[in-house]
């Protein structure tokens, strides 16, 4: 009788540690969401499942082209690409994006840019001054942050969305986990 008893309290020492040890690592270093329409497309989908890095922007400010997730109201958060980081100014002209006055690539949206027909854009263009605020650069601890489907997406051109604050930030995307045919570690790409 005694074995038996040691058995069930080791299997329920056992349950209660996974269940601590789960409850930490959602609460403190990774977070499941989903994604919730087009805004990413081509290069996340609605429906997949990712993890969420928790920790990076808690040791490191976000870098361009990161893929953040973030609180954009109390009930509801956003995934986008981050295009600005503070202090920098941001516009696109002729779907080109240029930061402090210089052109950069965006790899990620080579493919898409491809196949439009002539005269049409992937990105209208806009500058920070046609933001709400009226700002010359990007604020101090905020982001601009885009969706990958720069015309099917609300984002920081929007005036509900704007700037992202660095205290809005929940955690970087690290990896796509479901549906199994789309498992795959999300990278931010190389300026």
């Amino acid at each position: 009788m005694t074995k038996k008893k040691n058995e069930w309290f080791d299997w329920l020492k056992a349950l209660v540690i996974a269940a601590i040890l789960a409850f930490i690592v959602r609460t403190f270093i990774f977070a499941p969401i989903v994604v919730d329409g087009p805004s990413m497309q081509p290069n996340l989908h609605n429906g997949d499942h990712m993890l969420v890095n928790k920790i990076n922007y808690k040791i490191n400010e976000p870098k361009r082209f990161d893929i953040v997730v973030f609180h954009a109201t109390e009930q509801k958060d956003y995934i986008k690409r981050v295009i600005g980081l503070p202090g920098e100014t941001v516009h696109i002209k002729d779907d080109i994006l240029y930061v402090n006055g210089e052109p950069l690539a965006e790899p990620f949206l080579e493919e898409q840019k491809e196949i439009l027909k002539e005269g049409q854009k992937y990105t209208q263009d806009f500058s920070l001054e046609e933001l709400p605020g009226d700002y010359k650069v990007v604020p101090e601890d905020h982001i601009l942050v885009l969706g990958d489907n720069r015309n099917n997406s609300t984002d920081s051109r929007s005036f509900r969305i704007g700037f992202v604050s660095y205290d809005q930030l929940v955690g970087k995307a690290s990896m796509v986990y479901w549906p199994l045919n789309r498992f795959d570690f999300v990278q931010g790409e190389k300026e």
